[in-house]
């Protein structure tokens, strides 16, 4: 079970389901474990990347080359999550990973057609389709934000800080602001942070050791 999953805990079962279960052989490979041992660093990777790249920490020419390849790098990690995930019936997990999935690899998917005019649209037209992609993932983000408040506080803080640099870029792009794009790198690194510590906690738990505190939910 892992902290998505640990606000919503079972009560205990009858005397006769847990014989049968005791019965059953033991959950093995991607049946069992934990999916955000390989969801959370796939998210963190991609994460860092991409804030790295918007405070300009490496030529222009270079995040053209290298940041797709790692946001599709971080979107397969996410998907195997997603399905590691729906295998053990952790329907929440699977979702926001799903989600998250979902928006890296479309991302990829965007700077790629644009680094490489595979798109062949006028600049303005290429600005408007950013706006359109970010304003859209607003939206879900901040779906997802709100649905998952019974989620420990370091969940809700990693959705936060997405929706704030979402909202940054957005800013940025309909504005033409280097500065707000600066900013919203600076969110982004704050938020793969946040993954980071996360990460503990899972890595903790899976090698045996004790849970890293995660803050109270803000809904119960």
């Amino acid at each position: 079970m892992t902290a998505l999953d640990a606000t919503a805990g079972d009560s205990a079962q009858p005397s006769a389901h847990s014989e049968v279960a005791a019965a059953e052989p033991a959950a093995v490979g991607m049946q069992a474990g934990d999916p955000a041992i390989l969801g959370l660093p796939s998210f963190i990777v991609g994460s860092v990347v991409l804030g790295l790249a918007l405070v300009g920490v490496v030529p222009a020419g270079a995040v053209g080359a290298a940041l797709p390849i790692i946001l599709a790098a971080t979107s397969a990690g996410l998907f195997l999550a997603t399905i590691w995930a729906a295998l053990v019936g952790q329907s929440a997990v699977a979702g926001v990973f799903g989600i998250f999935a979902g928006f890296w690899f479309s991302y990829s998917l965007l700077l790629l057609g644009l680094f490489h005019n595979w798109l062949a649209i006028a600049t303005g037209a290429a600005v408007h389709s950013q706006e359109l992609f970010l304003t859209t993932w607003l939206i879900v983000i901040v779906m997802l934000t709100l649905a998952t408040l019974r989620l420990p506080l370091a969940f809700t803080l990693v959705f936060v800080l997405i929706d704030v640099a979402l909202l940054l870029l957005l800013l940025a792009t309909a504005n033409a602001s280097t500065g707000l794009v600066k900013t919203a790198g600076y969110v982004v690194l704050a938020f793969a942070a946040v993954g980071v510590y996360l990460f503990f906690n899972t890595a903790s738990l899976a090698t045996g050791g004790k849970a890293i505190p995660l803050g109270r939910p803000i809904m119960r």
